[in-house]
């Protein structure tokens, strides 16, 4: 009798249990439901299907070529040498320079977002549209500080592309990489967001990256990195790999950063920057303590010659305390303040020289643009 009444414990608690499951189940709050794949109904399989169906035709082949001329060597030229072995080549011959990556169409207009390394330098551009459709695009301008681009096409009823929130992303949710790997045609490959915020790989000058364990390949550059409601989150930009192959490490431009560049792109045809001329580092807990500064800092390292720094009397060893009134906490911080002025303004920069509070005037100057690699 005693075992009837615990065994019919156990199951009245195991019923409330299961009970209390389904009602959570039933009020899953939509964030979460969102990354949570389709289950089809013809099939009964789990499927992103609905993300990559709204989000795929927007995204087309970028084709970039340029030609340039081999120089002949000086060799050929000498006469002595002409003597002995006759007429070498004497005029340079051409030769034609190709790249593959992908890119994303943001408006029904033609503009497409792509990374700067895709088209750099290109004389030909050319896109092929999911539905197969080509054409020849033009370059709208190019900004190698975040190796963003954009290209522009004409052409009638084009797709274009849901966009999300980047800065909604967290550790764990689900992402869709779409691109043209190894111009294999559009692939769709499946991960989740690894990390955010990923600074300082040398990349590019403004590194802020998505990082995602879905496969990114030679190709997928310029390319979707989508939401699993299918929303546009990312630029697929670049892979960290010892192979040149992805090994679970691809890097993407939040698409909150990638809006405004492209923005300032179509407006002016370049990205406008503010620069004070400074190399800076952060400030170590001993330093903070000592000087007793209560706000942080970062410390000054090296002032660029002719600079704004340097022609407000700045001076390497000086620490950065605030600029305008807002305190300075790290390098990054003073990038991302500086960068977003407006060139030809003057900023107050509260410093602490020695055991001396100073206040200096700086004229903020236009940031000159990085160079790419070759």
């Amino acid at each position: 009798m005693k075992i009837n009444k615990t065994l019919m414990f156990m199951l009245q608690y195991s019923a409330y249990g299961l009970a209390a499951a389904f009602v959570f189940l039933i009020i899953l709050s939509d964030d979460l439901r969102s990354n949570i794949p389709f289950l089809s109904p013809e099939t009964s399989q789990y499927s992103f299907n609905d993300a990559v169906t709204s989000t795929a035709p927007a995204v087309v082949n970028v084709y970039a070529s340029k030609l340039y001329q081999e120089r002949v060597h000086p060799l050929f030229q000498d006469p002595l040498f002409r003597r002995f072995f006759g007429n070498a080549p004497s005029k340079p011959k051409q030769r034609r320079d190709s790249s593959i990556g992908s890119g994303v169409i943001m408006n029904t207009s033609g503009y497409i977002l792509t990374n700067a390394h895709v088209i750099q330098d290109a004389n030909d551009i050319r896109i092929t549209l999911n539905d197969g459709r080509q054409s020849q695009a033009q370059l709208i301008g190019l900004d190698t500080d975040t190796d963003l681009a954009v290209i522009n096409i004409s052409l009638q009823n084009l797709p274009m592309i849901p966009i999300g929130d980047s800065s909604s992303l967290q550790v764990g949710d689900i992402v869709l990489a779409i691109g043209n790997p190894y111009n294999f045609g559009q692939t769709v490959t499946q991960g989740i967001v690894s990390a955010i915020s990923r600074k300082r790989r040398g990349i590019s000058f403004f590194d802020d990256f998505i990082q995602t364990d879905a496969d990114i390949n030679l190709g997928n550059s310029g390319g979707a990195l989508v939401t699993a409601k299918g929303q546009l989150v990312g630029i697929n930009t670049a892979i960290i790999s010892s192979s040149g192959g992805s090994e679970g490490i691809g890097l993407a431009t939040p698409i909150n950063q990638a809006l405004d560049v492209m923005n300032q792109l179509i407006k002016n045809g370049k990205v406008v920057r503010g620069w004070l001329g400074i190399e800076a580092q952060t400030l170590s807990a001993d330093v903070i303590e000592s000087a007793n500064l209560e706000t942080g800092g970062v410390l000054v390292t090296a002032i660029i010659r002719d600079g704004p720094a340097e022609s407000s009397g700045m001076v390497p060893g000086d620490i950065i305390i605030s600029i305008d009134a807002v305190n300075v906490n790290s390098p990054d911080q003073a990038i991302e303040m500086i960068t977003g002025l407006i060139p030809g303004n003057e900023v107050k920069i509260n410093i602490l020289r020695g055991w001396e509070r100073q206040e200096l005037i700086a004229k903020i100057a236009q940031r000159p643009a990085a160079k790419m690699p070759k």
